[in-house]
């Protein structure tokens, strides 16, 4: 499956999926979503704390830069965030 990434997944507000459950882990973390029965790895620490903090951030990239992200990784974790919102592990939410 091939997840194209969307421009403006920085500068919108997501939030996990109510059927997701976080497992941190030394390497990252494991995400589980109870109703595709879909299982995703956070390589990244980082990425755990951005996707951690999608839900009181105003826009992911500011959930990017809380989690101290360097400007130079963040079309890395913008394809991240697009490819874990394409598989319904995020929800997009009013800002």
């Amino acid at each position: 499956m091939t997840v194209l990434v969307d421009e403006g997944v920085l500068d919108r507000a997501w939030e996990l999926a109510p059927q997701v459950s976080v497992r941190p882990e030394a390497f990252g973390a494991l995400l589980y979503h109870f109703g595709t029965r879909r299982l995703s790895f956070l390589k990244d620490r980082r990425l755990l704390a951005v996707v951690q903090g999608l839900g009181e951030a105003p826009t992911a990239r500011d959930a990017c830069v809380a989690a101290g992200v360097e400007p130079a990784s963040l079309p890395a974790f913008e394809a991240a965030l697009a490819r874990l919102a394409g598989t319904d592990m995020l929800r997009e939410r009013a800002a």
